[in-house]
């Protein structure tokens, strides 16, 4: 029933529909049905409100749009009666839970080699035919016996998962067991604030992650939802979902496939595999089965394939598998069956929390057992036991790495980086080998002219260019070349259109999309000169013919013929071509010169075409007009490297990190992009074709991995394999890609870089990191950025780890020798606040070190504290501890055990930690260097506020009150600045020292090996 409820304003009216309620292939129906009139501008229908709004043309009226409105959904419940009920429709689909469960209970379908099968032997397998289809009776069989065409949904992280990932560290675990121990042995206030930190860490890690998982749900695309197939000999528009196996699929240039399916009529169809393949040049598709028996997936050129484009002419096929049993569907099962990798950082962290646990278990028992030898009572001591257990956990540790990631992911957004985990940062700088996926990646995924051939001279096309001899060429003071492209505009099916913004819109094939490109570089205005020579006829591709023609019109009663197509097959026709703006014979001689440069821009991986002309006399009638034609020249054509790879390459290799390209492309293919990017690191390029690699045990595969630069003609499942073997091997793996294809091995790598713009919503959902303008030299950006992230936390840990050990130092020499507790357990949580978190953090935003793209990666089986560093660390905690209780003892001698020498030892230890914030800036430089390192001004800050939050804490009278701290006097002061300051003199007059001796011991071990 259609309701008017708003048509007072003339020329827009606002209708209720009930049948379009939560029907979005509905909605879709009627906005296509009415916008197909002239005199209606709008059409919007809102599926959740059941209203459409239409604005028409004032000699429309209201009555009429009920009336179209009308039929449309007449004409759409018709068509939906053939294959299947609006009301059956809506149990399988309105819900992704039953659409998944529709999924999970489809039979399984029938698994053949299709490409090796005659099309009719197919037709008849699944009892359709070419010119009717399926019978309406057999396609809802088929419908429900197999399920729906979907592709389960990607998984995505949850805001409950991202909360949850937030406490899994073992550092927080660590928190979370101080604070419960707390609480029940009648800390709360401990509690609560160790409580605090940890919520504070969730906080951040939540907010950074969730912020960048919805600006990669913001890229989603949206594909096609309806296709046209043949049922019942009529050519009727389906939602793609209800294809089924048997369907005819009519494909049409510029629609997606639908389903996989074996083409039985192909007229010029030409169709994009990029996203599925890794192919760059669209496939030209016929009917014919391909020889040999195990044929690669992009070799089967009878054959359309899911989620692929068509890019030029049209065709029938007959669909052979849907859904999860598609090609696409495989390689969806592969990226749920990969597992993501632990990254080195989170694996790290927690071996520091082992070490933690550890060392804080030991010491506790310790001075637990001392304590109860001397005679203290148990609840005293098992309080105490729990305050050095708080010492031993550092409270600002997993805040200083999630909030250092966090800045890390802020600092990559404005790069355009979106980083989906905290983790990812850090992981990139970590890596080793980077698997480079070459379509869409490296290369742009479209073609374009980059090379041209007339009259003996070679020209370059770059970047809108043209080049010759080095200088510039302005195509109108070339004769040959301005031809050649006049020629090439009008031997072109590809359909311009000049955009609002002054951009142009460009829809026809890649190849001649190439080259209408090249004429606007040229300044050639080609729908003007389409209009100046009329089309009269063209005269397409075919099977055994590789030459287009098109015969125009022209003012003076001739017929002017464009030609272009294979360069041997042209040259045969030609009579005559042009040297010097002169138009001579062209000999046996001239032909061989045009094939010996033909194969030479052949040899460099071009797609080349021949390029010919002709003028005929209308007069002379006759249909045969490709002959005696005058050779123009030769066109090459590839998928351009895009700018900066080729430098970003010689970046990664100075940064130590190997590159290694995987391609669904020919060998001479990637041979060609490899050398031009100069990929290995070695003089000598290393090639392994899939052919040799299905031969491989995953042992050999392994052993090879890292001598091999270039992966070609790999399947999806060989890209996963390539991850693990290099992961196998040893190595930090980091995967770029952008189709659907490269999804299962950027899930496996620890990280996996997607493009934002070109890529597909697959390798989005799965990837680490989305380059958001699909600029792959904002990598290397990422890598140092990682790699200053490491180097930063790892100071803040030595600092950390540093200071928690004086602070264990000071409780157990005192707890051993009988000077009570110097510090308790309140004291001791305020401590690791006031010099953990702030000064720890500032540590990490150290700017990055001028050399830090200029060192290897670190080996990822390298701890965050390395044996050599826990001498030193012990030293710097036993300078600050020394000069502690040496306070700690004056304050005794002069007030005896009491909270004024437990404030002088409080005030003592938390000022020489503030203090050794400075000594931890660098491993080498101390404040005596000549050379001295760049201001950190956040350092200064922490450092100042921290001391002025320990000045408020003695002089307010609560905060005193809950600390159990004393006001000091002057002597006091003094007493405390001395024991604070005398620990960084001598931390930082012993680096010096410390660095000799870690050289000595490092070429020590040289020698040895």
């Amino acid at each position: 029933m259609i309701q008017a409820i708003h048509n007072t304003v003339k020329g827009r009216a606002r209708y209720k529909v009930k049948e379009l309620c939560r029907s979005q292939s509905l909605k879709e129906y009627i906005e296509r049905s009415l916008t197909s009139y002239s005199e209606i501008n709008y059409v919007s229908a809102n599926p959740l409100t059941s209203n459409i709004l239409v604005t028409y043309e004032q000699e429309f009226n209201a009555d009429k749009i009920a009336s179209l409105i009308e039929k449309s959904i007449s004409e759409y419940q018709t068509r939906g009666d053939i294959f299947i009920s609006e009301k059956s429709a809506k149990k399988l689909s309105t819900t992704k839970k039953e659409s998944k469960k529709n999924i999970a209970n489809a039979q399984e379908q029938r698994v053949e080699n299709w490409h090796l099968m005659e099309a009719d032997t197919v037709l008849n397998i699944f009892n359709t035919s070419s010119t009717t289809g399926l019978t309406n009776q057999a396609a809802a069989e088929n419908l429900n016996k197999y399920g729906l065409n979907v592709l389960s949904e990607t998984e995505t992280r949850s805001d409950l998962s991202i909360i949850i990932d937030q406490f899994k560290s073992l550092p927080v675990a660590l928190l979370g067991v101080a604070a419960g121990v707390s609480a029940v042995t009648g800390g709360l206030i401990d509690a609560l604030v160790i409580l605090g930190v940890v919520g504070l860490n969730a906080a951040i890690g939540y907010t950074t992650e969730s912020q960048s998982e919805r600006i990669i749900h913001s890229l989603k695309s949206h594909q096609e939802t309806s296709t046209w197939i043949i049922r019942d000999g009529k050519q009727i528009e389906i939602p793609t979902e209800n294809v089924v196996i048997g369907d005819i699929l009519v494909l049409k240039t510029g629609g997606y496939v639908a389903a996989d399916a074996r083409i039985i009529q192909a007229e010029n169809l030409s169709i994009d595999e990029s996203a599925l393949t890794g192919e760059s040049i669209p496939v030209t598709k016929s009917t014919v089965c391909p020889t040999g028996e195990d044929v690669p997936l992009g070799d089967r050129t009878n054959m359309a394939y899911k989620g692929t484009f068509v890019t030029g002419g049209q065709g029938l096929a007959v669909v052979v598998a849907t859904g999860k049993f598609t090609e696409m569907g495989k390689i969806q099962q592969l990226v749920g069956e990969a597992t993501a990798s632990e990254t080195p950082l989170s694996r790290q962290l927690d071996e520091v929390g082992s070490q933690l646990v550890t060392i804080g278990m030991g010491l506790c028992g310790l001075v637990f057992g001392m304590g109860v030898l001397r005679g203290y009572g148990l609840l005293e001591m098992l309080k105490s036991s729990i305050s050095l257990a708080v010492a031993a956990v550092p409270e600002g540790l997993p805040t200083i790495a999630t909030t250092t990631l966090a800045l890390g992911i802020q600092d990559m957004r404005r790069h355009n980086v979106l980083v989906r985990s905290l983790s990812a940062v850090e992981a990139l700088g970590s890596v080793q080998t980077i698997c480079l996926d070459k379509t869409g990646t490296i290369t742009e995924n479209r073609m374009s002219v980059v090379e041209v051939h007339t009259d003996s001279q070679h020209i370059t096309v770059s970047d809108g260019k043209f080049i010759a001899n080095g200088k510039d060429l302005n195509p109108y003071t070339c004769d040959e070349l301005l031809k050649l492209i006049h020629v090439s505009v009008l031997c072109n099916e590809s359909l311009i259109n000049l955009e609002q913004n002054g951009e142009f819109s460009i829809k026809g094939s890649a190849t001649e999309n190439a080259l209408i490109h090249m004429a606007i570089s040229a300044g050639v205005d080609v729908n003007q000169l389409r209009q100046k020579y009329s089309l009269q006829q063209t005269n397409l591709r075919s099977e055994n013919r590789n030459i287009m023609s098109t015969v125009h019109g022209t003012h003076d009663n001739y017929k002017f013929i464009a030609v272009k197509g294979s360069p041997a097959e042209v040259a045969q026709i030609c009579k005559y071509w042009m040297q010097d703006g002169e138009v001579v014979p062209l000999t046996e001689e001239d032909r061989q010169a045009l094939e010996i440069e033909n194969d030479r821009m052949a040899g460099k991986a071009l797609r080349v075409l021949g390029v010919a002309y002709t003028h005929i006399d209308d007069a002379k009638g006759g249909n045969n007009y490709e002959q005696d034609l005058t050779w123009l020249g030769l066109v090459g054509m590839a998928d351009p490297v895009r700018k900066g790879v080729k430098q970003l390459m010689a970046e990664f290799h100075t940064a130590g990190i190997d590159t290694v390209m995987i391609t669904g492309d020919q060998t001479p293919t990637a041979y060609a992009i490899a050398k031009e990017l100069e990929l290995s690191r070695k003089e000598q390029l290393e090639i392994l074709d899939s052919t040799n690699f299905n031969n491989l045990t995953p042992e050999a595969l392994t052993a090879l991995s890292d001598k091999v630069d270039v992966f070609a003609r790999i399947s999806p499942s060989n890209k996963l394999q390539i991850v693990q073997a290099l992961q196998a091997a040893g190595k930090v793996v980091a995967m770029t890609g952008d189709g659907i294809n490269d999804a299962p091995a950027l899930k496996a790598a620890q990280v996996g870089v997607a493009m934002g713009k070109g890529g597909t919503d697959v390798a989005r959902e799965v990837a680490d990191i989305v380059l958001e303008d699909d600029r792959l030299e904002t990598m290397i950006v990422a890598v140092s950025r990682g790699r200053t992230i490491y180097n930063n936390i790892r100071k803040s840990v030595h600092f950390l780890l540093a200071t928690n050990m004086s602070e264990i130092m000071v409780m157990t020499a005192s707890t051993a020798v009988g000077l009570g507790e110097p510090l308790n357990a309140i004291q001791l949580l305020w401590l690791n606040l006031v010099t953990d978190i702030f000064p720890g953090l500032s540590l990490a935003l150290e700017a990055p070190e001028p050399d830090v793209l200029s060192q290897p990666p670190r080996n990822p089986d390298e701890p965050i504290v390395k044996n050599s560093d826990f001498g030193r660390i012990a030293f710097e905690a036993g300078t600050i501890s020394a000069t502690t209780l040496a306070a700690y003892g004056y304050g005794i001698l002069k007030y005896g055990i009491s909270p004024q020498a437990s404030t002088i030892a409080f005030m003592s230890l938390t000022s020489a930690q503030l203090l050794h914030t400075l000594s931890c800036r660098s491993e080498h430089h101390s404040i005596f260097s000549k050379e001295k390192l760049p201001n950190n001004s956040y350092l200064n800050a922490a450092i100042l506020g921290s001391f002025a939050i320990q000045l408020m804490a003695i002089a307010i009278p609560p905060l005193r009150s809950l600390l159990k701290i004393t006001p000091i006097d002057i002597v006091d002061g003094a007493v405390i600045g001395g024991s604070a300051l005398l620990p960084l003199l001598v931390n930082e007059s012993t680096k010096n020292i410390n660095l000799k001796n870690n050289l000595g011991q490092k070429s020590l071990s040289s020698e040895e090996s």
